[in-house]
């Protein structure tokens, strides 16, 4: 495999968790625009990000495949846990 494949599959890899990182984020300020946010949006994006890389690594380690349905399961529930905690969701 050559370094544009490589780069190619990786991409493609960590692209559900850059996608839903994003969505989270911009999804959130749409339906819940009141109050002063903790963090700015780029940097919950960042947060939601690496979490979602993680829970893609585990899956692919503890599975065995890339794409399974329960890793992409894991993904949500890590991430919209992930971005209840950095908007504060109990208080409200």
């Amino acid at each position: 495999m050559g370094p544009f494949a490589a780069l190619d599959h990786a991409v493609n890899f960590v692209a559900p968790a850059a996608a839903l990182a994003l969505l989270l984020v911009l999804g959130g300020r749409i339906l819940r625009p009141k109050g002063p946010q903790a963090l700015s949006w780029w940097a919950q994006v960042a947060i939601n990000f690496v979490v979602g890389c993680g829970v893609l690594v585990a899956g692919l380690v503890v599975l065995g495949r890339d794409g399974k349905m329960l890793t992409y399961a894991a993904l949500v529930l890590a991430c919209a846990s992930c971005q209840w905690l950095l908007v504060r969701g109990w208080r409200s």
